[in-house]
């Protein structure tokens, strides 16, 4: 069975599918490994790097996909490619199915076995396989790296002869994984951090880390099946902006990570608590690209208001790009050494298995996701 890994295609993030020593143990197990010339430059490794652990290194893309069995990426492919696909290969990516319909309906077309690597669920057997807290992880780090470099103040307390500073005040705004990681690492650094989250189950997660949870009685919320949070009635949206404006002022740096799986980010700072909080203090959108939580966030940008700066952290863990391929690559390895057939040497997608009926969206010309088949049937 061939794999092929082509270069990714977006200018603006240095990551990568899969590192050298990860398709080595691909090529133990007996896959052909086929990579696309200088695919691993962007995070440090060459062509020699991979060759040497037994991939072939291609420079005719379009050959490359149109010869694999199995496609692995980073980001979604560009419609013009899917075109060059096996009919019954398996391409495993990101994929966005629940806003891509476009790429969607070009893979049920092409008789592709699209793997969405988002839509892994998040049980305990598949957390190797979890790109998305993986990267999320390293987002949450690049966050609070990056709201230190833009404060105006450091962030731990000091004691010296000239007087004593006292700590940075951190809010964090959802406590996933990467509003776990940048609590941990914002107080890895000295600051006092607080943290708020709709679901009351994490605050015992939150103080073990050494911050402050923040409680707002909101009535009935928590968490879906798969873990993420659900969404808010308006009423519980508003209560929970009138607490939160109290702590976005008193606070120098605001670190935003609140997303719903398959839907726009929810607002949670507004234009008005922006104005409350004080000048020179920082917040960090780590929903920038899905909407945003903060009112007048641009995805990749640094907006100004009233002296507080907001970034729009687009790519955030492409900000640490090696670190991030790393665990990326991983993620990729395991699922396909999970449902890898050492005797016919071959990845077989077990159609009846948990993570299979989580991912696989597509299949055989048709949707084979339900929770897709149930989104598609609502529009």
């Amino acid at each position: 069975m061939k794999i092929a890994i082509p270069r990714e295609q977006t200018p603006h993030d240095q990551r990568i599918p899969m590192i050298p020593s990860d398709v080595k143990r691909l090529v133990q197990r007996g896959a052909e490994v086929e990579i696309e010339t200088k695919m691993g430059e962007s995070s440090g490794y060459s062509d020699n790097a991979y060759e040497s652990e037994g991939a072939a290194v291609s420079r005719d893309r379009h050959r490359l996909l149109s010869g694999a069995d199995v496609v692995v990426r980073l980001h979604k492919p560009p419609i013009e490619e899917i075109t060059l696909l096996k009919e019954k290969s398996i391409h495993i990516s990101h994929l966005d199915p629940f806003r891509e319909k476009e790429i969607l309906d070009a893979l049920i077309a092409q008789g592709v076995s699209a793997v969405s690597i988002e839509m892994i669920p998040r049980i305990t057997r598949a957390q190797k396989m979890d790109a998305l807290s993986s990267q999320a992880s390293i987002a949450g780090y690049v966050a609070v790296i990056t709201a230190a470099e833009k404060l105006n103040k450091i962030f731990p307390m000091m004691m010296t002869p000239a007087g004593t500073i006292t700590p940075s005040r951190v809010f964090i705004i959802g406590v996933g994984v990467a509003g776990l990681q940048a609590i941990a690492t914002a107080k890895r650094l000295g600051a006092r951090v607080e943290a708020f989250d709709t679901r009351p189950v994490v605050e015992e997660q939150v103080q073990s880390l050494g911050a402050k949870f923040v409680k707002i009685d909101l009535g009935e919320t928590g968490e879906t099946h798969g873990g993420y949070a659900k969404a808010l009635s308006e009423e519980q949206i508003r209560l929970q902006r009138q607490e939160m404006a109290k702590h976005c002022a008193a606070a120098d740096v605001v670190i935003t990570a609140a997303q719903v799986f398959g839907k726009k980010a929810p607002l949670i700072v507004t234009g008005e608590m922006i104005t409350s909080m004080k000048n020179g203090s920082v917040i960090v959108d780590l929903a920038a690209e899905s909407g945003g939580n903060v009112e007048g966030t641009v995805a990749g940008e640094e907006v100004v208001i009233n002296g507080v700066t907001i970034l729009g952290l687009a790519n955030a863990a492409g900000h640490a790009a090696g670190h991030a391929s790393q665990m990326y690559s991983s993620n990729l390895l395991n699922f396909i050494t999970e449902f890898w057939d050492d005797d016919a040497k071959r990845l077989n997608l077990h159609l009846d298995d948990e993570i299979i009926k989580g991912c696989l969206i597509v299949h055989e010309h048709t949707i084979f996701s339900e929770s897709l088949k149930e989104f598609m049937q609502r529009r």
